[in-house]
């Protein structure tokens, strides 16, 4: 499978825009920094660690010309996909992304308590991905940068 398999199904070509990859750059930046904020409780840096795992993916994406269709449902999951095939990402990393995907779900959509654990996870998953994504970038597309 490619990214192109999946246009007209959960993803459509964009051409790739230097600003809109560094405003979500900036954004997750600035979602990973409140994830540290000690005062928020662990369900909100969670979600907000998560956030920047999003912003981070679509940057990928749209990094290689493609956004997901957010008209349908599990955009979520296709840009958490997607980043094995936009970056190369390890399918196991992949992976425990997607499972911060199922725990955001079962936090917001049943009110369970995210632990210190889970959260933690969360931030350092993000934070990975954020390098992961930056170095990406700079290799292979490094006008989106300037």
């Amino acid at each position: 499978m490619t990214l192109n398999n999946l246009v007209g199904i959960s993803l459509e070509s964009v051409v790739a825009d230097a600003a809109m990859i560094q405003r979500l750059l900036h954004a997750a930046k600035s979602s990973l920094s409140d994830a540290t904020v000690a005062g928020l409780s662990n369900e909100t840096r969670f979600d907000v660690a998560y956030k920047a795992v999003m912003q981070l993916a679509n940057a990928a994406l749209q990094s290689n010309g493609f956004r997901t269709l957010t008209s349908r449902p599990g955009h979520h999951l296709t840009m958490i996909q997607s980043l094995v095939h936009s970056i190369g990402l390890d399918r196991k990393l992949m992976i425990e992304l997607d499972a911060l995907r199922k725990q955001r779900n079962v936090t917001d959509y049943s009110g369970d308590l995210v632990t210190d654990k889970a959260c933690e996870a969360c931030i350092k998953l993000a934070n990975d991905l954020y390098n992961q994504v930056n170095q990406w970038i700079k290799e292979n597309h490094p006008e989106l940068l300037k």
